[in-house]
């Protein structure tokens, strides 16, 4: 039996017992000062870094008794962020073991404040802890470390769920999840779920098994020029027509993007659009939030029409370069648009459900 000292994140009861993989009264858990340390915050990241400093105390607490297993998984969840266990002695006289990060290994910027921490990252470290434990004993370290990007992006979007702005009017009934597993993660995940459901007469569901397509929320954007009355989309290729077997696999939809962990929709909105077009937003105007396919997939999407300047030398060749994206810029009258989507050529279901908003709206828009 080991006794380990945490001062950072698992000090957050919900995040310790998420990696642990048990809860309840079995853990033994106690406050616990570490002397002759700091703990700072990282300057890249929301979480802590330990520094030696004679004249500081590192607050944390103890978990005493923990097994092999127990000492495996937390290894497990640490291997990505390149700490090290050592035995330290804690203000007490007790032993107990840290994790200690490599001398260097992170720039600091001041106090690191658990309470500030909780309040704006809990929710996506629990989340993200499930999919990264998730992969134990069948992932090495080093693959989890390689998808912890994507991981922190879908675990930021099980934060945004909390606040949905749908759901009027529609059962709130009682759901049983009797077995949930990864089946595959990389950039994308897949779940198999089996469960039962609360049904309109009151009565549960006997057992049905799914599979769920886990992604990111997405912000959506149509650039839109008031004064010209025009539109900007962007073309690039894209795999679901090549998954489907679709001979047009180049298609011309809005600015869009994955919300990086900690960002707003309408953050992403205008970092999209910088990235995608070089473009500028005076404002934005919401138009909703939807689900892209709600009986298999996560995809969420937060859409905008973001009114800009869009004269005629914006067309041009974009994209982020290291996530590999080749993106052109076409220009086209409102005019257009609407022919095509009454046409049925908008083979983008935000572009088309944008475009009959942006003609409900538009003179109000051009006249503002």
């Amino acid at each position: 039996m080991k006794n380990l000292f945490f001062y950072g994140t698992l000090r957050h009861r919900a995040l310790l017992e998420t990696v642990i993989g048990r809860a309840g009264d079995g853990l033994d858990v106690a406050r616990a000062v570490l002397p002759g340390h700091a703990v700072l915050a990282a300057r890249d990241g929301p979480f802590p870094v330990l520094i030696r400093d004679p004249a500081s105390r590192a607050e944390g607490i103890v978990v005493r008794g923990l097994t092999d297993q127990d000492i495996a998984r937390f290894d497990f969840y640490e291997a990505g962020f390149d700490y090290d266990l050592q035995r330290l002695t804690l203000e007490s006289g007790e032993v107990a073991e840290v994790y200690v990060p490599a001398p260097d290994a992170w720039a600091t910027d001041g106090p690191w404040d658990l309470d500030a921490w909780v309040r704006d990252w809990a929710g996506m470290s629990v989340a993200g802890a499930h999919e990264v434990m998730d992969g134990f004993g069948t992932l090495t370290p080093q693959e989890i470390s390689n998808r912890f990007a994507r991981i922190r992006t879908r675990a930021w979007s099980n934060v945004l769920a909390q606040n949905s702005r749908h759901g009027a009017g529609v059962l709130r009934g009682k759901v049983e999840i009797i077995d949930r597993k990864r089946a595959h993660t990389n950039f994308f995940g897949l779940d198999e779920i089996t469960l039962r459901h609360e049904t309109f007469d009151g009565a549960m569901s006997d057992p049905v098994q799914r599979a769920v397509f886990i992604s990111s929320d997405a912000t959506i954007v149509l650039p839109y020029d008031p004064v010209r009355d025009r539109v900007l989309l962007v073309e690039q290729i894209r795999l679901g027509p090549i998954g489907r077997g679709d001979p047009v696999v180049w298609q011309m939809e809005p600015v869009a993007g994955l919300i990086d962990p900690g960002e707003t929709p309408e953050a992403a909105a205008h970092r999209e659009a910088q990235e995608e077009a070089a473009l500028t937003f005076s404002s934005l105007e919401a138009v909703g939030e939807c689900y892209a396919s709600p009986g298999a997939a996560t995809d969420f999407f937060h859409l905008f029409v973001g009114l800009c300047d869009l004269p005629d030398t914006n067309h041009r060749i974009g994209g982020e370069a290291d996530e590999g994206e080749n993106i052109r810029s076409h220009i086209l009258s409102f005019d257009e648009l609407l022919t095509l989507a009454e046409d049925r050529r908008t083979a983008n279901a935000p572009l088309t459900l944008l475009t009959y908003w942006l003609a409900h709206h538009r003179a109000r828009l051009r006249v503002s």
